[in-house]
């Protein structure tokens, strides 16, 4: 009976570690890929730009969750288009915050992983 306690006591403990682990590593491979890709495509399709690459994306994961991540990248595709109704991602003050926070995370992945 007391052990049945005990590893009652635990396993609320187990599901907050399963769920931080999960939100430490909370972008997709296909993400994490297309990102590496991109990079290397920009500074050199080598094997030491694969490693700063991919070092680049795991330093940018670790500071911006997934779901800025995509917003900050949606914001930046839609700036890209033309016309009236684009006009608020170009200058609006939520979308510059969402995107100073990925230029944030992409400029000290910089400094980790290219220096």
């Amino acid at each position: 009976m007391r052990s049945l306690a005990v590893l009652l006591c635990l396993l609320p403990g187990m599901g907050l570690a399963q769920s931080v682990a999960e939100q430490l590593n909370d972008y997709p491979t296909e993400v994490r890929a297309d990102y590496v890709f991109g990079c290397m495509a920009a500074n050199g399709n080598t094997r030491e730009m694969l490693r700063r690459c991919a070092c680049s994306i795991d330093e940018i994961a670790a500071i911006l969750p997934y779901k800025d991540y995509v917003s900050a990248e949606t914001v930046l595709a839609l700036r890209q288009g033309n016309g009236e109704r684009m006009s608020m991602f170009k200058a609006g003050p939520v979308s510059e915050g969402i995107v100073a926070e990925l230029r944030r995370a992409q400029a000290e992945a910089e400094i980790v992983c290219f220096k």
